[in-house]
């Protein structure tokens, strides 16, 4: 049976994949032009196949794949998850050592964040934020807009902080544009160094970050019997990339 390893397609996520597979004794072979799969010489049962951040997440909770490189972020907004007793997260994937559910690998860092426009100096906490929703409801009888493409992870944030009078516009693009162009009163985003944030006048809230995301290796339902059964391919990945993260 041949394993199917998922990594990024295209950006930096997919340059640091590459060069964190090869520091582990891994490199994979340069694909073709505009081709999606590869291989790892070093593992030749393993096919390496070339997607979005996004897709492997999906294609991971679905169980296409033996194991996946994604960020954090989107995995979890698949899931709706947070982190917790309960997290559906852990039911989706096996661990890479025992009982560690997800291994982390030091790159890809960025925060999932809730941003109110700067001009509101009266919106610091999420409280304030709950405070805000009802003076909107009350004078302009709309809900607070939430712009954000997460909108999983939004809503349970969002219920966490005892928010229920908001709308969610989903964000097809520039999600920190959407309070300057009316879509949207505030945003939930992930962002690394906030600067696009401030150059939008955008202040994140102190109690406003939903958790910090990073890419991760995650293996999926369907590695569960191979890992079982002792796949060398997949317990040399998840060891190798263990030991070079």
């Amino acid at each position: 049976m041949t394993a199917l390893f998922a990594i990024p397609s295209k950006g930096r996520l997919k340059e640091d994949c590459f060069a964190l597979l090869e520091r582990a004794g891994l490199k994979v072979a340069p694909p073709p032009e505009r081709a999606y799969e590869t291989h790892i010489p070093a593992l030749p049962g393993l096919r390496v196949i070339l997607i979005s951040a996004g897709e492997i997440a999906e294609r991971l909770a679905r169980g296409d794949f033996h194991a996946g490189i994604t960020g954090e972020d989107v995995m979890r907004e698949r899931m709706g998850s947070l982190d917790g007793a309960n997290d559906p997260l852990s039911r989706v994937v096996i661990g890479v050592n025992g009982p560690e559910r997800v291994k982390r690998l030091g790159f890809g860092p960025a925060r999932l964040v809730v941003a109110a426009p700067e001009a509101w100096l009266d919106c610091q906490r999420m409280s304030d934020l709950a405070d805000i929703a009802l003076e909107i409801r009350a004078r302009q009888q709309r809900p607070l807009r939430v712009a954000t493409k997460y909108v999983r992870l939004t809503r349970a944030f969002f219920a966490r902080h005892m928010i229920a009078d908001y709308r969610i516009a989903f964000s097809t693009g520039a999600t920190e544009a959407a309070p300057a162009s009316g879509l949207a009163d505030v945003i939930v985003d992930i962002t690394t160094s906030g600067a696009t944030l401030r150059d939008n006048r955008l202040s994140i809230l102190e109690d406003g970050e939903i958790f910090a995301s990073e890419a991760c290796l995650f293996l999926g339902p369907a590695a569960a019997p191979v890992w079982r059964d002792g796949k060398p391919e997949i317990e040399r990945l998840a060891k190798a990339l263990g030991a070079a993260a």
